[in-house]
């Protein structure tokens, strides 16, 4: 009997993970989804439905399989007939107390999924990864693809394991497996709007004081989710790409998105001295009453931190035009406004 291959995707139910799973399926794939067995599976239809006005149908052709990164047996079942493997699945944290369930779900679940890609002579890979394992030379420096990891750097415990991630997969390159790394900016894009950029605009529609003056590269989840797919149906392997659509400061984001939502903009500074002394008695208070952190030292030096970085790679490789984050920014508070209804 024939069995035509598959796609296989892990971290169907994150923000990138959903929205790749919706392009894969528009184009005709045939597409299994790695979830866990707390993921709510019924926010991926949710994120269907900011493009269909039924999504039941495109979403009933995923093939769930319910495995986690460490779950050998299980992760052997779900790459059966697979052709092409989408490996979006992370655990972020910038606690450096989960270093060790960082390391375990990010660097040991790459190599587990890069060893059965392996085994079972996957013909392809694309793994995404983050613009946080770039080096950078010096303050005024564009961030290129070029610039190595610096481990000397205050690098968060994140970042760490998502570079020994990468690793994994280049590890992977050297064996024969076709590879492709991905280096997404901070991500945008409808749906979770209680986790991640999501929870940024549920932030904003409630009202937002404060911002900060850094300055990130930011792009649409629609772009990357198309990209990936892009670089996967070419011929093009064993390389990196930074995804960036536009640098902007974290202000003008705000800003934007504010107006957007016909919301008052943010109008104080929270400089560098003020997130020291908020990440401290957050640490402190943590301690104390055993409560969750909510502000770890990564975190506040990375909001008030000015980088840019440069995506001539990928559109000079792709011949790819950027959606606008003006464009970005309309589209996510469309969409944020009818969730809301």
């Amino acid at each position: 009997m024939y069995f035509s291959a598959m796609v296989l995707v892990t971290g169907g139910t994150g923000l990138v993970g959903a929205h790749l799973l919706f392009f894969l399926l528009r184009e005709g794939n045939s597409v299994r989804a790695i979830h866990r067995s707390n993921s709510n599976l019924l926010a991926v239809k949710e994120v269907f439905s900011y493009y269909l006005e039924n999504p039941d149908v495109l979403y009933g052709k995923i093939e769930w399989v319910e495995a986690n990164l460490n779950d050998i047996p299980a992760l052997t079942e779900a790459f059966k007939r697979i052709d092409k493997v989408y490996h979006a699945a992370a655990y972020v944290s910038f606690n450096p107390q989960h270093f060790h369930k960082l390391k375990k779900s990010n660097i040991e679940g790459t190599a587990n999924i890069v060893n059965l890609c392996l085994h079972f002579k996957v013909k392809k890979i694309c793994y995404l990864s983050s613009i946080a394992t770039l080096g950078k030379e010096n303050k005024e420096s564009v961030i290129t693809e070029e610039m190595p990891w610096n481990p000397d750097a205050d690098n968060s415990v994140y970042a760490i394991t998502k570079y020994g991630a990468e690793m994994e997969v280049w590890r992977g390159a050297q064996e024969g497996l076709d590879t492709v790394i991905v280096n997404p900016g901070v991500i945008l894009g409808s749906g979770f709007w209680d986790s991640g950029t999501g929870a940024l605009f549920s932030k904003v529609n409630k009202g937002l004081t404060y911002y900060t003056k850094g300055t990130m590269g930011f792009v649409d989840v629609r772009d990357v989710a198309k990209i990936c797919i892009m670089l996967m149906e070419s011929a093009i392997k064993n390389e990196l790409f930074i995804l960036v659509s536009e640098n902007t400061s974290y202000k003008d984001l705000l800003t934007k998105i504010a107006l957007e939502m016909d919301k008052k903009p943010p109008t104080k500074e929270l400089k560098q001295w003020m997130l020291k002394c908020a990440w401290k008695l957050d640490k402190l208070r943590s301690i104390l009453t055993g409560g969750k952190q909510q502000l770890f030292k990564s975190t506040a030096n990375a909001i008030v931190s000015k980088k840019l970085y440069s995506n001539q790679k990928i559109i000079n490789t792709l011949n790819y035009n950027f959606t606008s984050l003006d464009e970005t920014i309309k589209y996510i508070v469309t969409n944020f406004q009818k969730s809301s209804r």
